[in-house]
């Protein structure tokens, strides 16, 4: 990322690419390597210029695929400044395009840029990883979320930094982000309800969270990326209180999900990236006990001091306790992984009642040998690869609209779709590995 430049920020208004040049002569910025240069309001350096969003320096945005994929060690950081920009033109392009229309004003532009911002800063280490696989071996029933910590986190940084900001807005933001989760409490008929779909998107998933991470993603991977999210932004329109998209768009908007399940089945879920994770699990739980990881959760004065570094400090621990964990992660170091023994993806028809299958389930299961495999000796994870809506078609979910003469919103249904388009939306795939360099495919 660039440098700051030293100007001082804190007379200048909300602005954006479109504000006059001179505005943007005098502000502050950094170069990203995906969007170019992103220009930073003063109200947002308050928060950026913290060391709890300093942290998300140390929290890589794909946890450990760098291990597998080397380039990808781009951070929470960066992600969070994209989103934050697109966010921001997002907004922008609407007021633009409609702003007498949708009363949209500056306050709105720079609530949904705080949201933008702010979203991922509760994010754990290894991100994903840490409230999917690891909190729900150390505490059962946990019903933690990153989300539910950003907003926490956010409090705590008002609180902790005097950051004077209206009431009002900060509500907002917390509520932009909660807005695709359980937790959100959002009427459909809220007002400016459009606006709480443009970062975290709970009614059809099209948000610039998605447009971030796809393309910055795809491009650390060395992967190509054929989505244009440029193409929605610059033809999107609010109809009925609804970001709507030009109905010619439909094979562009399903690219955007396309994309997504194929960085799952090919960089997320790479079978040896789930090894590691599962060992960097494994010995995070052992470590637990010692070092209380989980018990950072509950307080974000003390959250913020958890990122991946914390890899590190189990490695080079001089503990006893600690034993078992470093020898795992030192397995990891010399490549001496958890070996892939098979998979079994789950037939189209049994994926509604699909139960996930655990290490217990495999050992019931097994064949009476003379080698007979104990709960420990494997490990099991249960992938789903979709298109973000599980087993539901993601188009049917948007509305679209014929031109820009139109004031009607419809939804495209699936029989007037391209035949060239997916019949099924979900896959389950089981995958077991052995966790003993002796334990090979033959034992499954």
């Amino acid at each position: 990322m660039g440098a700051y430049c030293n100007e001082d920020l804190s007379s200048l208004p909300v602005f954006s690419a479109g504000a006059p040049s001179n505005e943007l002569r005098f502000s502050k910025h950094v170069y990203d390597n995906v969007h170019g240069n992103i220009y930073l309001d003063p109200l947002c350096l308050k928060f950026i210029d913290t060391e709890q969003f300093q942290r998300l320096r140390e929290l890589k945005q794909l946890g450990v695929t760098n291990m597998v994929y080397p380039g990808a060690v781009h951070s929470r950081f960066e992600h969070s400044l994209g989103v934050y920009w697109l966010a921001g033109e997002t907004v922008q392009r609407l007021k633009s395009f409609q702003g007498m229309e949708l009363g949209i004003d500056n306050h709105d532009l720079q609530t949904v840029r705080l949201a933008g911002l702010l979203h991922d800063i509760g994010h754990g280490p290894f991100s994903h990883m840490f409230e999917r696989e690891f909190l729900p071996k150390v505490i059962s029933g946990c019903q933690w979320s990153h989300e539910s910590m950003s907003v926490n986190m956010i409090d705590h940084i008002v609180d902790t930094h005097h950051i004077d900001i209206d009431a009002q807005m900060l509500k907002r933001v917390k509520d932009m982000i909660l807005a695709s989760t359980e937790f959100s409490q959002l009427k459909s008929n809220a007002e400016k309800r459009f606006l709480y779909d443009i970062v975290a998107n709970g009614r059809n998933g099209i948000d610039v969270d998605k447009f971030d991470y796809l393309v910055r993603d795809s491009r650390a991977c060395g992967l190509g990326c054929n989505f244009q999210f440029q193409r929605l932004t610059e033809t999107m329109r609010v109809i009925d209180n609804e970001i709507c998209y030009r109905a010619k768009e439909y094979r562009n908007v399903h690219k955007l999900f396309a994309t997504r399940a194929d960085l799952y089945r090919t960089v997320y879920t790479h079978p040896k990236v789930k090894a590691i994770e599962l060992m960097i699990v494994d010995a995070m739980v052992k470590a637990n006990d010692f070092l209380g990881i989980s018990s950072f959760i509950s307080d974000p004065s003390e959250y913020w001091k958890l990122d991946d570094t914390i890899l590190k400090t189990i490695e080079i621990a001089p503990d006893p306790e600690l034993a078992e964990a470093k020898e795992l992660i030192l397995r990891v170091r010399r490549r001496q992984l958890y070996q892939f023994c098979n998979e079994y993806a789950v037939p189209k028809d049994k994926i509604d009642h699909f139960k996930a299958v655990t290490a217990q389930d495999i050992i019931c299961s097994q064949k009476h040998t003379s080698s007979t495999l104990k709960e420990d000796d494997i490990a099991v994870t249960n992938v789903k690869i979709d298109l973000a809506r599980g087993r539901e078609n993601p188009l049917e979910c948007i509305n679209f609209f014929e031109d820009y003469d139109s004031a009607e919103k419809f939804g495209i249904p699936e029989d007037r779709v391209s035949h060239l388009l997916p019949t099924t939306y979900q896959d389950m795939i089981v995958r077991v590995y052995a966790k003993k360099t002796r334990i090979g495919r033959s034992s499954f």
